[in-house]
């Protein structure tokens, strides 16, 4: 009696594995068409160097960071010396440009928790109090208008049959003259690293969680 009951378990144990295995290779095959479909719907081939990527149909776009300037901040003099640079740039870079620019919310807990020990330590009660309420600042300005950071991009872009060698060769001409007419501006323009344009494609695809 007992060698019965225990083949039966036996069985079930067995279907039991077959039916996982059935299951996981139908999950993979479930995702596999899932990233195929992905894939079909993103037009993206390859990330390159420097902020280039290759896209379906042989067309390459390259992604330029730019770091801002504080526009207002300036004297009447500088700010038409900028705007006449950037008059310049617009007639020297007459090609397709496009502008992104990506709002990233800031955690400011870090920086009030180290405002906060060194508000403890000191002994200089006028310090402490105005730490205290530089803390109590930061957070209620926080709560209103949940600080964000901006990163701005130019994004250009070369869709002629040419060998690759000779798009990115354009790709990188179109970035100099884009970096020297902008420096006149007071801008400071980067090629963006592989890592940081993978990211840039992250947030731009998962803006949902980015923002979280």
């Amino acid at each position: 009696m007992s060698n019965r009951v225990e083949r039966f378990f036996l069985q079930i144990k067995a279907k039991q594995c077959i039916i996982s295995k059935q299951w996981i290779i139908k999950e993979k095959i479930r995702r596999w068409k899932r990233i195929k479909s992905i894939q079909k719907w993103i037009s993206i081939e390859k990330i390159l160097d420097k902020g280039i990527i290759k896209l379906k149909k042989n067309k390459y776009i390259k992604i330029l960071r730019v770091i801002p300037i504080n526009y207002n901040l300036k004297t009447q003099l500088e700010k038409e010396s900028i705007l006449n640079s950037y008059k310049v740039f617009l007639k020297t870079c007459n090609f397709d440009i496009q502008i992104l620019i990506q709002s990233k919310k800031e955690d400011l807990s870090n920086h009030m928790e180290n405002i906060q020990k060194i508000s403890q330590i000191t002994k200089n009660n006028i310090l402490k109090k105005y730490s205290e309420e530089y803390i109590k600042f930061i957070k209620e300005k926080n709560d209103r208008n949940k600080s964000a950071s901006k990163n701005i991009y130019l994004i250009i872009m070369n869709n002629s049959e040419n060998l690759e060698e000779n798009i990115i060769q354009d790709l990188n001409e179109k970035y100099f003259k884009i970096k020297d007419c902008l420096s006149r501006c007071g801008n400071i323009v980067l090629e963006c690293k592989k890592e940081e344009t993978k990211n840039i494609l992250f947030s731009f695809f998962n803006l949902k969680k980015f923002l979280e």
